[in-house]
């Protein structure tokens, strides 16, 4: 690989390579959904990170971290910048925006703020994987075994490839494990990790039912790792002659094997025979945020909504409205008379997503579920909330509360019960309620996960964010409830995208709510379907243990960590 050195010895050809594979990845999510690069993005970040001239190589550990640590944070940087680009729409809609027409520069300003102020915290994960793969991570293969004046064979038959594998190994660990984290830390923004690309192959994502989204992301960065030794390894045989079974590359192949062939079993398995049909309407208006707050529509508003259910009232068991969907507070005796008209129109349930507002309590933002009349209900208290949406981080501190008090003058309160709502009919099935983009998480899901019927529903709001890409990577992350808990999902969103997800993540094109014409998701009108619940569904791996898997690996690479570190210290 001295060509390579050479090439890359200086910093900025380094750094060119780091930002190129941050720019590829963002290829591999929406818009452009182009999920192969998931396989290979990061090579040039590995060549930049492994590929070192002789001067490099004399470096001190301290400098190989810092340097690693810069081009993981750059390439870090390169992909979540444009990856999370829509994030700015949440301040131009604060300010009255519909669409993308300019709002003016303190407005635009703002939303660039928010992007690169959560971009730099996000690309710090990026920079700390990049820092272990620089030092502790890095294959060292060659010297004595490729060492063409050697006149010793390498007794180990099998060293390079069991260095190829302890490098790749460690890389994925540490990586999985940081993905988890991501989802943990700060409240947790656990977006895009690098498993779900994987499911436009639905055979390659059926595993997260072990191990969760977080840990699919093992699987790429473990061959992309296999993939850049097997190349040096080449390189190295062909130069002396001296070849070496490659046991890596068959590792990597056989796991990726056994990833398709155990997703083949469960996608080719029969339907479940002992089922209850549940049929489900689906509300969206597509009201655009500021028509929401403006207070002047409210009628209309009311009026859109039983217009919409009205026709499937008498042939439906479940109507499921928005998040935010009734312009007041649930407690409100404004809306009373009108929900309890529309409760009134057939034999069937109604969950809307609702503000519970009441004097004397704490505020929440959630569900509730009725049935025959408003006062017969059962409330859901949102528990993930969204930082800097529904609640203020760090309030307290002066400089906080003076910049974003006065645009979030309070919070919401954080739910505690995880206990899933019942339906009165079909008896027995449980809905297990997720607002917002509390459907992007799996560590909270799986809390409602019981030995019962039922069925996930996220009640959402993607006006903040306009008709951008957000809509699909948010359905993206979705899906993956699904196949971790097996239970299906409907989403109701006021805009954004309303559908029916399988139990396996799979979306029918009929399962979408779009626009008859144009086929834009970004419309107004109600989905009906009936889904099959199963009356015992299996209680899987992730559900009872959680993201066990991504922890141990974090924790076998801390100690990895820890191990260099102390041997460090014994040889100094």
């Amino acid at each position: 690989m001295s060509r390579f050195a050479n090439i890359f010895s200086g910093r900025l050809p380094r750094y060119a390579a780091a930002v190129a594979s941050g720019a590829l990845l963002t290829a591999a999510f929406a818009p452009q959904n182009l999920s192969l690069v998931v396989w290979f993005w990061i090579l040039p970040l590995l060549i930049a990170l492994w590929s070192r001239s002789e001067k490099q190589k004399l470096e001190s550990r301290k400098q190989k971290i810092k340097g690693g640590f810069a081009l993981g944070y750059i390439a870090g940087l390169a992909f979540f910048i444009p990856n999370l680009a829509w994030v700015r729409h949440s301040s131009r809609v604060l300010n009255g925006a519909i669409d993308d027409r300019w709002m003016g520069w303190p407005t635009e300003l703002m939303g660039w703020s928010a992007v690169l102020a959560m971009c730099l915290y996000m690309s710090l994960y990026w920079g700390a994987w990049a820092a272990f793969a620089a030092t502790i991570g890095k294959p060292q293969i060659g010297s004595v075994e490729f060492d063409p004046k050697s006149k010793i064979q390498n007794p180990k038959f099998f060293g390079s490839s069991i260095e190829s594998l302890r490098s790749a190994f460690l890389n994925a660990a540490l990586w999985t494990g940081l993905e988890w984290a991501r989802g943990i830390v700060l409240t947790g923004f656990n977006w895009n990790g690098l498993g779900v690309p994987l499911a436009s192959e639905l055979s390659l994502v059926q595993a997260a039912d072990i191990v969760g989204v977080a840990g699919l992301s093992f699987m790429p960065v473990f061959c992309a790792c296999i993939a850049y030794n097997t190349a040096l390894r080449f390189r190295e045989e062909a130069r002396t002659a001296r070849v070496r079974p490659h046991l890596d590359f068959f590792c990597a192949v056989a796991l990726v094997l056994a990833d398709f062939i155990y997703g083949f079993r469960i996608l080719s398995a029969p339907p479940a025979k002992d089922t209850i049909t549940l049929r489900v309407v689906l509300v969206q208006q597509n009201i655009p945020q500021v028509v929401k707050w403006s207070r002047d529509h409210d009628e209309a508003i009311y009026q859109g909504y039983g217009k919409l259910t009205q026709p499937f009232a008498g042939s439906t068991d479940l109507v499921i409205w928005p998040e935010s969907a009734l312009p007041l507070p649930f407690h409100h005796p404004g809306h009373a008379t009108f929900l309890n008209d529309v409760l009134g129109l057939g034999d069937f349930s109604l969950l809307t997503g609702v503000d519970i507002i009441q004097e004397g309590h704490p505020s929440y933002t959630g569900a509730a579920l009725m049935r025959g009349s408003v006062d017969r209900h059962q409330l859901y208290r949102k528990i993930q909330l969204v930082p800097f949406g529904e609640f203020l981080p760090l309030r307290s501190v002066p400089l906080i509360q003076k910049l974003l008090g006065g645009v979030l003058p309070g919070d919401f309160t954080r739910g505690a019960s995880t206990e899933p709502l019942i339906l009165e009919k079909p008896a027995g099935v449980q809905i297990i309620p997720l607002i917002c983009f509390e459907d992007t998480f799996g560590r909270l899901a799986r809390k409602f996960a019981r030995d019962a019927p039922q069925l996930l529903v996220n009640c959402t709001n993607d006006g903040w964010f306009l008709h951008s890409e957000e809509n699909e990577q948010h359905l993206a992350a979705a899906r993956f409830r699904c196949i971790e808990l097996r239970r299906p999902m409907v989403r109701a969103a006021n805009t954004g995208v309303t559908c029916v997800i399988g139990s396996d993540g799979r979306i029918r094109p009929e399962d979408r709510l779009t626009n008859k014409r144009t086929g834009s998701v970004f419309t107004q009108g109600a989905l009906s379907r009936e889904i099959l619940l199963e009356k015992n569904p299996p209680l899987t791996f992730y559900a009872q243990y959680g993201d066990v898997f991504s922890v141990a690996l974090l924790v076998i690479a801390s100690l990895a960590m820890f191990t260099s570190r102390f041997k460090l210290t014994r040889t100094a």
